[in-house]
């Protein structure tokens, strides 16, 4: 039986119907999947559950307090992680997602 990781990236311009992929190895199933909302990242997650994902690594998006609602909602059945960084590059992300572009933190 393969292994299953999902990777989940939340963000309002997301259609997650059409915004999604999957790659397949002979070991691992690896998805990629979108969410609008907080909301809609819960419905995902109880879904990627019953789909046999073990492990869900969550965009930055969701920081550490989003990470933790969604594990207390699997009952930490599924081994969930959240993309962080180093302190000392916040300007850089602060310049990524500033007002002067396109990406904001606001539209993600």
């Amino acid at each position: 039986m393969k292994k299953k990781f999902a990777y989940l990236l939340m963000g309002k311009p997301f259609d997650p119907a059409v915004h999604q992929a999957t790659f397949e190895t002979d070991a691992l199933i690896t998805y990629i999947f979108t969410v609008r909302s907080f909301d809609e990242a819960c419905d995902k997650i109880i879904s990627l559950e019953k789909r046999g994902v073990g492990v869900v690594e969550l965009c930055g998006a969701f920081g550490e307090a989003g990470a933790k609602k969604l594990i207390e909602l699997t009952n930490n059945k599924i081994a969930i992680g959240y993309v962080t960084h180093k302190s000392e590059q916040d300007h850089l992300f602060d310049a990524f997602f500033s007002r002067k572009s396109e990406l904001t933190k606001e539209t993600l």
